[in-house]
């Protein structure tokens, strides 16, 4: 692959020999249809067809294959042969655009029949994106110091119930969790705009209390404001948070999509905070759609600055394994920079520190702690003391147990959730 090409990368599973069915694939999304055009000349398809690259066989995982898929020739195995597929597409399809990227890595491939699986699993971009997308404004170093936290966990919570507090509920809520020392708090991805909480009065309240719980702490806690919206509603959103004084906004990284995204990043002075709802029809079936590796680059590569990998021992379906290589992937460097604080979140509370913590072996992290805050014993308060002590101790090597002698909100939050 050149500077001149995108280096697509698919797991796929067919009756036919996999290099006929890369061929299938590379034709399909560049330069050919189900029969020879006479305008498919052997000139234009040198220019512009995309290539194979390299079929390498992969073991049967045993999975049915996808509905509609055609079956094996007369004779063959019932079996679909798996291979991991390489392909080079000429950047000059599509240019430095990541709709019409996606229209060419990610578009018609997924319903070939002749594809009994097929999942884009890695991207290789050349430099042209990183001129036209320039990444995060301010990743893990620019969040830290909106925080006033250099170096440590980061402790965080979800407003809950995520929908449904009017903006007096939430204005006790935030008080509390801002005068506790929070570092981050965030609207549930359900909360946007909604007629009962309005942005602009959920805006006004919130900041307020930050300003206050800031005067007596000397820190102020980064609040996340839900603007997902429409494309043409994202600038007004963000201008409305950053001319209250807000520092973070969020938005939904699939439902807005990338050049969503990326629209906000051209006009955005804040930190954006990406959730990843409705990822999972992407990425959680290992036979269709994209791969983790994919869509954080593609997050990163738009701006986003603070992103959601999911959570160690999580209520939804990834494994730790899952999420520790997720992890591991928004830490890689993108064009030797485009740096992101991974956000764990999902089902995380005090008794996780310790399992976390040795397996990711970093604190440059955004644990997000909804229920295993709020559902605290002794309150939201002590939920938030209680997360900070468990990861100072993770962090330090003290055993939980011995913590927790000393801790009470710790002890507590134990025999809530366990450890």
């Amino acid at each position: 692959m050149t500077a001149a090409h995108v280096l697509a990368t698919y797991d796929i599973a067919t009756h036919l020999p996999p290099p006929e069915a890369a061929e299938i694939l590379a034709g399909e999304q560049s330069t050919g249809t189900f029969v020879r055009v006479p305008g498919e000349s052997a000139r234009l398809r040198e220019r512009f067809g995309a290539r194979v690259i390299e079929v390498t066989e992969l073991p049967d995982d045993g999975l049915p294959p996808l509905p509609g898929a055609a079956g094996p020739p007369s004779g063959a195995t019932t079996v679909p042969h798996r291979a991991r597929v390489r392909i080079a597409f000429p950047l000059h399809n599509f240019g430095p655009s990541l709709p019409n990227l996606l229209a060419a890595v990610a578009g018609n491939l997924f319903e070939l029949r002749e594809l009994a699986a097929v999942r884009l699993v890695d991207l290789d971009l050349p430099s042209a994106f990183a001129r036209r997308y320039p990444g995060p404004a301010f990743g893990v170093a620019g969040t830290r110091h909106l925080v006033g936290r250099p170096d440590g966990t980061l402790i965080g919570t979800i407003v809950k119930p995520g929908i449904g507090l009017d903006p007096d509920a939430l204005r006790t809520l935030v008080r509390e969790l801002a005068r506790a020392g929070i570092d981050f708090i965030k609207d549930d991805e359900l909360t946007a705009n909604p007629p009962h909480a309005p942005l602009r009065d959920r805006v006004a309240v919130v900041t307020e209390e930050l300003d206050k719980a800031a005067r007596r702490t000397g820190r102020r806690t980064m609040y996340a404001f839900n603007i997902t919206d429409d494309i043409d509603r994202l600038a007004a959103h963000h201008d409305l948070v950053r001319d209250a004084g807000g520092t973070c906004v969020m938005v939904c990284v699939q439902t807005v999509g990338p050049a969503g995204v990326a629209h906000l990043r051209r006009r955005s002075t804040l930190p954006i905070h990406g959730h990843r709802a409705m990822s999972g029809a992407l990425l959680r079936s290992p036979q269709i759609g994209l791969g983790p590796v994919v869509f954080q680059k593609l997050a990163r590569l738009v701006g986003v600055d603070q992103l959601h990998v999911g959570g160690v021992a999580s209520k939804f379906y990834e494994s730790d394994a899952d999420v520790a290589a997720s992890v591991r992937a928004v830490r890689t460097p993108l064009f030797d920079g485009y740096e992101t604080l991974p956000v764990l979140s999902s089902g995380q509370h005090p008794g996780l520190a310790h399992r976390t913590y040795r397996l990711l072996g970093t604190t440059d992290l955004l644990v997000l702690a909804g229920g295993g805050i709020h559902a605290h014993p002794d309150g939201p308060a002590d939920g938030v003391a209680a997360m900070r002590s468990a990861w100072h101790a993770a962090v330090t090597g003290e055993s939980l147990d011995r913590r927790a002698a000393r801790d009470r909100p710790l002890a507590r939050a134990l025999e809530r959730f366990g450890a």
